[in-house]
């Protein structure tokens, strides 16, 4: 991944692959810590970490994902937010922008009501409120084991050789971390500027969950991908860029710390 500085970091009792770009260089901008999508390997992020070259970009591996080492026992959203403020204190960030996409929504969202105060604006991309969702087709959450690689193939296939699938106990403890989790009782609290972002076409979470968050979250703004899929930010690459650039860089807020 080009320009970006990886390894083994131990947070919150776990090992985990982490990657950032730009962590070291000079920014008047927030770095940018951003949760993946179920299954899905830091490299599928790359493109995006990249192109936002004007701020620090973090991610990890989830445990058993890429190549973090395999969970012991479950862990829950509230666990995994625990992790990331733990990681972000290895790291020496106070305060962060944080992006989920997908199941990796679910952890942005618990980050920024578990930890208000570390987290500046929030982006939620293809993602969920929890037990409120609506589903998606049967088929296409049959295909979402596929859909790391297939982001990877969106990229001239340079990130899809890369790809390490995740563990079966991995995979598995994600899938279990959702249940019986919502947010819907507390986003109506969340005082942040948050971006929704959400496929058109999304099969495998309906445009239907974009405009449930947009009533729960006060003030949301929400941007909508014109015939995308689930996969928008790899196909609507330059929608989404700007998208998220012009959100992460828009004068704050009276009040915004």
């Amino acid at each position: 991944m080009q320009f970006a500085d990886v390894s083994i970091m131990r947070a919150g009792g776990r090992d985990l692959r982490v990657a950032h770009w730009r962590l070291n260089q000079p920014s008047d901008r927030f770095p940018v810590l951003f949760f993946n999508g179920i299954g899905a390997s830091l490299e599928i992020v790359a493109p995006l970490a990249e192109a936002l070259s004007s701020r620090a970009f973090i991610t990890f591996d989830m445990p058993g994902i890429g190549e973090s080492p395999e969970p012991i026992v479950p862990y829950t959203p509230q666990t995994m937010a625990w992790t990331a403020a733990r990681l972000l204190d290895r790291l020496g960030i106070s305060q962060v922008d944080i992006m989920g996409f997908s199941w990796g929504g679910v952890i942005a969202q618990q980050l920024a009501l578990q930890y208000g105060a570390r987290v500046r604006r929030v982006i939620l991309a293809g993602t969920t409120a929890g037990l409120l969702a609506v589903p998606g087709s049967p088929l296409a959450l049959a295909r979402l084991g596929d859909a790391p690689r297939l982001a990877g193939r969106n990229e001239g296939g340079r990130i899809a050789a890369r790809i390490v699938p995740p563990t079966i106990r991995g995979y598995a403890y994600q899938l279990m971390a959702m249940a019986g989790w919502t947010s819907a009782a507390a986003l109506p609290f969340l005082k942040k500027p948050v971006l929704i972002m959400a496929g058109e076409c999304d099969d495998v979470v309906p445009l239907a969950n974009a405009h449930i968050l947009k009533g729960l979250i006060p003030e949301a703004k929400m941007e909508i991908f014109a015939d995308g899929g689930h996969l928008f930010l790899a196909t609507h690459r330059e929608q989404a860029q700007t998208a998220i650039r012009t959100f992460l860089d828009a004068p704050d807020l009276e009040g915004e710390v």
